[in-house]
C-alpha cells in the first residue's frame, strides 16, 4: 500500500553524504522533512515535520492519525525541505508555522516553478 501511494507523490529526493562524512555511516544518519500539505488550491495549509515523508503523506491520505489534518482533509503535498538535523527541522517547522499565508504560498510557488516538486 505505501508503495502505491509513494508512486503518486511528485518528487524525488537524492541524498549525498557531505565530503567530511564517512560514506559507510550514511545509512545510520536520519533524514528529516519539513513539509506543507493542503486540501485544495487556495485551501488550508498545514506544516509538519517527519522522518519518513512517504509514510506521513500516506497517513494523511488515509486519515490514519486523528486531528487537524484529518478534520480538514489535508493530504496533498505541496512543499518539502530535507535536513539531517532534527533540531534544524523543528526550528524550520516553527518558523514556517509563524509565517503568514502569503509568505508560505510564495515559498510553495517558488519551489514549484524551479521544478523541485
Amino acid at each position: 500500500m505505501i508503495g502505491k501511494e509513494f508512486l503518486n507523490l511528485k518528487f524525488i529526493v537524492f541524498c549525498h553524504p557531505r565530503e567530511s562524512e564517512d560514506p559507510t555511516r550514511i545509512s545510520m544518519n536520519k533524514i528529516y522533512y519539513v513539509y506543507i500539505v493542503t486540501n485544495k488550491r487556495n485551501g488550508t495549509l498545514y506544516t509538519g515535520v517527519t522522518n519518513n515523508l512517504a509514510r506521513r503523506i500516506y497517513e494523511h491520505k488515509n486519515k490514519s492519525i486523528k486531528g487537524f489534518t484529518e478534520k480538514y482533509n489535508l493530504n496533498q503535498l505541496v512543499y518539502f525541505e530535507v535536513t539531517d538535523d532534527i533540531n534544524a527541522a523543528l526550528t524550520r517547522e516553527k518558523q514556517l508555522k509563524h509565517w503568514n499565508r502569503k509568505w508560505k504560498i510564495n515559498l510553495i510557488e517558488q519551489k514549484t516553478q524551479i521544478g523541485q516538486i
